[in-house]
């Protein structure tokens, strides 16, 4: 078992920031499986194609990120260390879903050069709270509970 200590104030602060990011993550997922065919047909043609040929693999991966990264925030403010594999699941998750939007369905040629950002700055979080969450454990912020 692991000796745990006392977590400073940013730890609290990056954590909390972690849940509500990612509970943005879970909102945009629950807007898109949610999204009707009237909302769909308001999008552009070259958005709805993107919407209506969408596979399930990738709509899984979209839920495996999000809810993972949910649930890895929500165990970083529980002080789990079962934070880290569920983040890494999200990571895994978020690269699928990255790997769906630019190299099978080449979403930049939808969004353009700027639909880039959004993606890469989601990967780099999702790298972040894992080195994050690792460092916690090391430091003993983070205790093992099965």
């Amino acid at each position: 078992m692991n000796s745990t200590s006392k977590p400073p104030t940013w730890f609290w602060i990056v954590s909390i920031v972690a849940l509500i990011w990612n509970a943005m993550g879970v909102m945009a997922y629950i807007a898109q499986v949610t999204m009707g065919a009237e909302e769909i047909a308001a999008l552009p043609e070259n958005e709805q194609a993107l919407y209506e040929s969408l596979p399930m693999w990738a709509t899984s991966a979209f839920a495996i990120g999000v809810w993972g990264g949910a649930l890895g925030s929500l165990f970083l403010l529980l002080r789990k260390t079962w934070a880290t594999p569920v983040l890494v699941l999200s990571l895994i998750g978020v690269l699928v879903q990255m790997y769906h939007s630019f190299f099978v369905i080449d979403s930049i040629a939808v969004y353009g050069p700027g639909g880039v950002i959004m993606p890469i700055m989601v990967i780099l979080i999702a790298i972040f709270l894992i080195w994050f969450s690792r460092g916690a454990t090391t430091k003993g912020w983070l205790k093992y509970q099965p």
